[in-house]
């Protein structure tokens, strides 16, 4: 009994070690590669129902690598990406509480690794800031936002996913020509190749957002000259 307890000890030690070790960047890369396309396929190409099925089993797969690779930022990143989709199909009060929850996951990967999958713990952290409720209901912040979005740029300056969202911000705050210039640099980024999908969907949003954002902008100059003529009439009369 002894010996086959100090076998089991050493066995365990063994184990201990191995998963100590540094673990192979390409293996993790490949697995966030594998969730990325997941997610994307789900998000972009599936119906609401493919959805719901899907959000479990691929949030699964993020706390899995979240396990495995404890010290890497990249499986808290899409955990919390999958988390922040999941929402949409749950009660107010749950999803308040599911994005707080990958609120909390995003700046972890931010102390652990703020470069981590070129700063997309920014992006989508500032996203979550200007897109939720303020307080006493949530912790939504335009000025935080702004300093995450901001952030993911210094990082990343030619990524679609910063300038698209900050300008999707920006556009939030009637910050028309600002919003303008960044989503016109999402439309113009290079498709990453290891995220073809998402990228090109993104991609043609920025495309139909520039177009829209020109078309407000154009509207309000006519609407202020309108004003203007307008105003001048009454004052001639």
């Amino acid at each position: 009994m002894d010996y086959i307890s100090c076998m089991n000890k050493a066995t365990l030690v063994v184990f201990l070690l191995l998963f100590s070790l540094p673990l192979r960047a390409s293996d993790l890369t490949t697995s966030i590669a594998s969730l990325e396309t997941a997610w994307a396929t789900t998000y972009y190409k599936n119906n609401e129902g493919q959805q719901k099925q899907a959000y479990p089993q691929l949030l699964e797969q993020a706390q899995e690598l979240s396990n495995r690779y404890l010290n890497s930022a990249e499986p808290k990143i899409w955990q919390a990406t999958i988390l922040a989709s999941s929402a949409e199909f749950q009660s107010p009060l749950q999803a308040l509480a599911t994005i707080k929850q990958a609120k909390t996951l995003l700046e972890q990967a931010i102390k652990l690794n703020p470069q981590a999958l070129d700063g997309a713990a920014f992006v989508t952290l500032g996203s979550l800031y200007y897109m939720v409720p303020s307080w006493p209901v949530s912790f939504g912040d335009t000025q935080k936002a702004e300093q995450l979005l901001k952030a993911s740029l210094a990082i990343n300056p030619n990524g679609i996913d910063a300038n698209y969202f900050y300008a999707d911000y920006l556009l939030q705050q009637d910050r028309l020509a600002e919003a303008e210039i960044y989503f016109h640099k999402a439309a113009q980024s290079p498709i990453r190749s290891q995220q073809p999908l998402a990228d090109s969907q993104l991609q043609n949003e920025a495309k139909l957002a520039l177009a829209n954002t020109q078309q407000r902008k154009l509207n309000n100059g006519r609407n202020k000259f309108l004003s203007l003529f307008t105003t001048a009439t009454y004052s001639g009369e």
